[in-house]
């Protein structure tokens, strides 16, 4: 295992070799966290490729997304060469990582049970749908399940709708960080007590984290929250999303104190003490008639006009903006969100940089996601295969190089 210290750019994981066996975005968004770290993270593919490189434009998307700074090596999974070559490479890992399909790692051998008694200092996560215990520990599980499952699309939507998801595969999102944070727990109790261990990550548990405070009500009240739409259930007017004269902007100003300086700063001193509106509890019950007032404060400003306005105030708001609007947003430009990756000007592609910055560690310049296979000759000639070696696994088809 490697002890390499840190290099002079202050990359905190420089000298961590990551092993990944992943699919679409949770397993292989948790190792690309690591790469940006300063991780070596190796790829393994199968000879076909991530799955997500065969289900179009969108998959493309979650390539370039989530794969950059990684070096592929496309193995026949299915051939124990295959799985041969994966132990020969983890006996030089500090972490692998896998979000397979259930009981898949089991039948090639790489679950946690055979793996950790031989690599006590290897850290072990698998990323699961719904958990390793639970009845539903075989199902495949991606995103939307997951959401289904949690209570996220019971409370997402209209109150006479349809369930609705949310717009973007944020459990896949979510999870990925949590166990990118777990590995990094792990690496650090490692170097305390020189021992891995295996974790487990789910996106169920991750989608109903995700919802803490919702489900701590619950658990407390007994009361299930239902579809309210835009809005808090229990405050307001918070999350209320109200027509501007160009668009829509989201609002919270649910404390008696922000709802009074709301009051005062659109010139209706009178509704502070409006029996409708007086205490939080009144503005909840009488939520159709908040929205008509709100709408008449704002209808007349445009929504940059009217976030400037309240922030000005310390008042909570948002323009609600589409993704044109966000790319052009001076915030997302002077805070660097959308970077290129690529080994040249030529082959570059704007994708989403890391979301933190560290004084002592800047990010690393990441390559683009590779080729299936692109990097297959390099690793395992590190790993130690010898030229007959790696001819006989790129001429039997158990092994796949880019050049392929």
């Amino acid at each position: 295992m490697s002890t390499m210290p840190a290099d002079d750019a202050g990359q905190p994981l420089a000298g961590i070799r990551v092993v990944e066996l992943g699919h679409y975005i949770a397993g292989p968004g948790a190792t690309m966290a690591l790469a940006e770290l300063g991780a070596d993270v190796v790829k393994i593919e199968p000879i076909t490729g991530d799955a997500a490189r065969h289900i179009g434009r969108y998959g493309d998307a979650i390539v370039a997304g989530y794969n950059r700074g990684k070096r592929s090596v496309a193995l026949d999974l299915q051939d124990a060469r295959g799985t041969a070559v994966i132990e020969r490479l983890l006996a030089s890992a500090d972490v692998f990582v896998q979000n397979l399909r259930p009981g898949v790692a089991e039948r090639l051998g790489v679950d946690a049970q055979r793996l950790c008694p031989r690599f006590p200092r290897l850290v072990h996560l698998s990323v699961s749908g719904f958990g390793s215990q639970g009845p539903s520990r075989r199902r495949a599980g991606l995103d939307i399940a997951a959401q289904a499952e949690s209570g996220l699309m019971s409370i997402t939507g209209e109150p006479d709708g349809l369930p609705q998801r949310v717009g973007a595969p944020v459990i896949d999102a979510a999870t990925a960080h949590v166990a990118a944070q777990a590995v990094l727990a792990a690496l650090f109790r490692r170097e305390r007590c020189g021992a891995g261990t295996a974790i487990d990550v789910s996106l169920l548990h991750v989608a109903m984290h995700l919802q803490q405070a919702s489900w701590v009500d619950y658990l407390a009240s007994g009361v299930e929250p239902k579809r309210l739409g835009n809005g808090q259930p229990t405050n307001a007017p918070a999350a209320e999303v109200v027509a501007t004269s160009d668009g829509h902007i989201v609002l919270s100003a649910y404390t008696d104190a922000h709802w009074a300086r709301l009051c005062r700063l659109f010139g209706r001193d009178s509704l502070i003490a409006d029996p409708r509106f007086s205490d939080n509890a009144r503005r909840v019950a009488n939520r159709p008639a908040l929205h008509a007032v709100l709408a008449e404060c704002l209808s007349g400003l445009t929504s940059e006009a009217a976030v400037a306005m309240l922030s000005a105030e310390g008042l909570v708001a948002g323009a609600v903006r589409g993704y044109r609007q966000v790319e052009a947003s001076a915030d997302v430009r002077e805070n660097g969100v959308i970077v290129e990756s690529g080994a040249s000007p030529s082959d570059a592609v704007r994708v989403l940089g890391r979301p933190f910055r560290m004084r002592c560690a800047p990010p690393p310049a990441l390559a683009a996601a590779p080729a299936i296979g692109q990097h297959t000759i390099e690793v395992l000639r590190e790993a130690g295969c010898t030229a007959a070696e790696l001819d006989a696994l790129l001429a039997s088809g158990v092994a796949r190089a880019a050049r392929d």
